[in-house]
């Protein structure tokens, strides 16, 4: 059992989806409670990673190795590191909320509904544990499926110009980055005389930097697309705002995430030439900037509720990228836990949209006011997702911001300026959006009777604000479990970082410890 978990947790929601197939498409009820069922005992099957994880151990733990095709060197092989356990955890916990929010919202195709959101939990856990790339590749694509199916099917007024928007510019962006991976493919039988896809093999390659940046242009537009970093970002609000509420969720809380880690697993580590060549550095660290300022901007324009939300993902993400591409312990170390906070406080957001959405049929931020009168649970619960989202202390989003800026700071003190400003103008349109909705009195009739929370609805947000302030107060379990990884990252782009001498870097060696002290502590 222990020796295959990583593959019982992969393949748990397929196991579900098959028996779901089996359920008479006419009762409903039976199919929503067994995919209810389903998405909580994937979770609770994933929670034995975090506890036979070793934080001290290096490398991989837990991996998994069959041949799958052998005469083309592609294996079955799967594994996680700290950065890989995170992110499987956020899966299948907003996995499972996200379908816990739709027992109202869907009537029709209830039981292909439930079918795509089960095959979608399995190719994003697919995404992270992946350590081959053939495998990764399959997982990603597949990915790509239930997603446009999702957006499509029970999407809003606009679903199909949304869903052929987002599979396209995907898929553009997976079929360059395709070339990226047959690039070292290719040059490893040239070097080594075999041919593989397993990552560490391919590490060993010994590319020109000219090669080198080439692939790295061909996995950045792959990674930057599904992140989105601007200027590729045109496809998400289309599709954030299209999507059904719990699509929305998982688009926002997870599948952005695949690109911000391919950056981090893929793109740093197997082109570590062309990752610290000052021209690229500097080229992704101005484009993530103009993202996170840009996309505060237009969220302050913003009239559509889930659209301003949407736009602010394009912000945060900056956040992320900028991270990645600061290149030190805070920086890279700092992202990954950001990654994780928009998980939560976004996807909380996106659920807050949801509910009010299914009482009155509109996101027009116009027709709402005054909501704390009638909703004074709900008003509570929408200033948590608005505070951990701006960045309150205390509260997870500043744990991650803080940390980014810090490795910002190290690299290019112009970068945290800039960046700074996007914290700014975050507070500023998400303040003001509770202003609008929450605050102030009743201006239109038809809110004047709507119903709190439900007790289905404060489970699915009691266990993201519990993990919200989990990680604002005492975030250090989370950078423990990054510190290993995190350092060979960053040893691997730039090597003798931590034996350098140098004051700054033997004083960021133990990646954002000293930063998530005095986060936790502020």
């Amino acid at each position: 059992m222990d020796q295959n978990l990583l593959s019982i947790v992969l393949f748990a929601p397929l196991a579900s989806l098959a028996v779901l197939l089996l359920i008479p498409s006419s009762n409903k009820t039976l199919i929503k409670v067994w995919a209810n069922l389903s998405s909580f005992a994937g979770f609770m099957i994933s929670l034995p990673l975090a506890a036979r994880f070793d934080k001290n151990a290096p490398g991989f733990q837990m991996v998994e190795r069959i041949d799958w095709i052998p005469a083309l060197g592609v294996k079955y092989l799967i594994g996680i590191d700290g950065i890989s356990l995170l992110l499987v955890m956020l899966t299948t916990v907003v996995g499972f909320l996200a379908i816990l929010s739709s027992w109202n919202a869907i009537d029709e195709r209830v039981k292909e509904y439930y079918a795509m959101f089960l095959l979608l939990q399995t190719g994003m856990i697919g995404v992270f544990i992946s350590l081959d790339f053939f495998l990764f590749y399959v997982f990603w694509e597949l990915v790509l499926v239930p997603m446009y199916f999702i957006i499509g099917v029970w999407g809003g007024p606009r679903k199909l110009y949304a869903a052929i928007k987002f599979f396209l510019y995907t898929l553009a962006g997976s079929v360059l980055m395709l070339l990226g991976i047959l690039t070292l493919y290719f040059q490893y039988h040239r070097q080594f005389g075999a041919y593989t896809f397993e990552i560490a093999e391919l590490m060993k390659l010994d590319l020109p930097l000219g090669l080198q940046q080439w692939v790295f242009w061909a996995f950045f537009l792959g990674f930057a697309i599904k992140v989105p970093m601007f200027p590729f970002h045109t496809w998400l609000p289309d599709a954030h705002v299209e999507a059904p509420t719990a699509g929305s969720v998982i688009l926002a809380s997870v599948l952005l995430k695949m690109g911000t880690y391919g950056f981090i697993r893929f793109s740093l580590p197997l082109v570590p030439k062309a990752s610290v060549n000052v021209t690229i550095v500097q080229i992704l660290a101005v484009l993530s900037i103009v993202g996170i300022i840009y996309g505060a901007l237009v969220s302050l324009m913003q009239q559509d509720w889930k659209k301003l939300i949407a736009y602010s993902s394009v912000s945060h993400l900056g956040f992320c990228t900028l991270g990645i591409f600061a290149m030190n312990p805070n920086g890279i170390a700092g992202s990954i836990i950001q990654q994780i906070n928009h998980g939560i406080s976004t996807g909380m957001l996106f659920l807050i949209i949801g509910v009010v959405y299914e009482r009155r049929h509109t996101r027009e931020i116009a027709e709402y006011g005054g909501l704390a009168h009638v909703m004074p649970k709900y008003a509570i619960v929408f200033a948590i997702a608005m505070l951990s989202s701006a960045g309150l202390p205390l509260l997870n989003g500043f744990v991650g911001e803080f940390t980014i800026l810090q490795g910002a700071f190290e690299a290019n003190r112009a970068w945290a300026a800039f960046a700074v400003a996007g914290v700014i103008l975050g507070a500023a349109y998400l303040l003001w959006l509770y202003q609008r909705t929450m605050l102030g009195q009743i201006t239109k009739s038809a809110n004047l009777h709507l119903p709190d929370l439900s007790l289905r609805e404060m489970a699915v947000f009691l266990p993201l604000i519990a993990w919200a302030i989990w990680i604002g107060v005492y975030p250090k379990p989370y950078f423990d479990l990054l510190e290993k990884p995190v350092a060979q990252i960053v040893e691997r782009v730039r090597p003798g970082y931590y034996q350098g001498g140098a004051a700054i870097n033997a004083g960021t060696a133990r990646p954002a410890s000293t930063a998530a002290t005095a986060a936790g502590a502020q």
